[in-house]
């Protein structure tokens, strides 16, 4: 299996040979479901938070005595039972992180990257260098490549393409060692320098 090189005017430049055991293999959709679901609790930042009738300030005096009024016996007016009272189960400060087996994420990975491939969305490209922090610089790259919205992965740190990508609602660029699924899915396009390539291939090998 091979995909073009592309120069940053979109021509071909070479072609890439493509592992077999990465790119050949079975789409298996169904760890898309798991990576993503445990991306997305590591990202909740659990801090929603209710006062019990144990932290409610008030109610240390009983509202009315035992017995003889003829009213219900009542203890707090910090009860469950009354307004302005504590919450009863509600939520708590907790951490909702959790892990899936590495092998299970590398393999949603590679899923991914044949999903790609297959649908012919993996655009790489030889460099993405830009010589000034512009946007439309970096625009004239994208629209050649992927036209209406990419994930763009590359190799170390590119100053320019990162602050002329950042303002552009419909890509996304971000370093080789955080190729993740959700972002992959997330985009319609894979934009990837030859050289972030490999290193994602180390990485999921």
């Amino acid at each position: 299996m091979r995909v073009d090189v592309l120069d940053k005017d979109g021509g071909k430049v070479s072609e890439l040979d493509l592992a077999d055991d990465i790119y050949s293999g079975e789409i298996k959709k169904h760890l898309f479901y798991e990576v993503v679901k445990m991306q997305l609790a590591n990202r909740r930042s659990g801090t929603a938070s209710t006062k019990t009738r144990a932290f409610v300030s008030g109610g240390g005096v009983k509202p009315w005595k035992q017995k003889g009024t003829g009213r219900a016996r009542s203890g707090s007016i910090r009860s469950p039972l009354w307004r302005h009272g504590g919450t009863v189960f509600g939520p708590q400060p907790r951490d909702y992180s959790y892990r899936v087996p590495k092998k299970v994420v590398k393999e949603a990975l590679k899923s991914a990257l044949r999903l790609k491939v297959k649908d012919g969305l993996l655009k790489v490209l030889d460099s993405m260098d830009i010589e000034q922090p512009k946007t439309r610089l970096a625009l004239e790259i994208l629209k050649k490549s992927a036209p209406s919205n990419a994930l763009i992965v590359i190799d170390g740190e590119n100053r320019n393409l990162n602050l002329a990508v950042r303002n552009l609602r419909n890509y996304k660029i971000i370093d080789a060692r955080g190729i993740n699924v959700y972002d992959m899915l997330d985009y319609d396009n894979l934009v990837i320098t030859k050289s972030a390539l490999g290193k994602v291939e180390a990485i999921i090998q």
